[in-house]
């Protein structure tokens, strides 16, 4: 039964076989968390909304269509978890989100290497919230995401040029962001 592509187990989802949302969890969950945990860096809001994001897709099961990817009415309705969480609270402020940045370090590592590391990481994350929401989401979706220029068109209801476009001038500008802020 493992076998079954995504789009399968949706649809016997939606017929009424909700035991095969657990194997969805299971495939899902990492990318889901990356993908919100890479727009809010917070790691319990992001569990939260990987929770809801499930949920609605139980919920909503009958609106699945099967006629594009999962992966794309998954990340639809990702999106819209994002912006009821935007309309709920506002964002909170660089600093405590590179307090919670630094929680997820891993160890190992010589302190003089992992204070760089934490540093261009910490630098990294700052350009990368400085970054318009838009920006900010395309790049996840492309590059943390590894998603397909494709993919993302279906998501965001753009073309395929414009996500390439939209991706080049995003990095371009996180890259002058980032170097202005090394300057500092």
């Amino acid at each position: 039964m493992t076998d079954l592509n995504d789009n399968q187990l949706m649809q016997l989802v939606k017929e009424g076989d909700l035991d095969k949302m657990s194997l969805l969890f299971k495939r899902h969950y990492r990318a889901l968390y990356g993908f919100l945990y890479h727009m809010t860096h917070d790691k319990g809001d992001s569990e939260d909304m990987v929770q809801n994001i499930f949920y609605r897709m139980l919920k909503y099961r009958r609106s699945y269509t099967g006629t594009g990817a999962f992966q794309t009415w998954m990340f639809h309705i990702a999106r819209n978890v994002l912006k009821d969480r935007a309309k709920k609270r506002p964002p909170a402020p660089v600093s405590d989100k590179m307090d919670r940045l630094t929680e997820n370090l891993s160890d190992g590592k010589t302190a003089s290497d992992q204070l760089e590391k934490t540093q261009a990481q910490q630098e990294l994350y700052r350009a990368m919230e400085l970054l318009n929401d838009e920006a900010r989401e395309i790049l996840t979706l492309s590059k943390f995401q590894e998603l397909k220029y494709q993919d993302i068109a279906l998501i965001l209801n753009i073309g395929e040029g414009t996500v390439k476009v939209r991706v080049h001038r995003a990095i371009n500008e996180l890259k002058n962001i980032y170097k202005k802020n090394r300057l500092l």
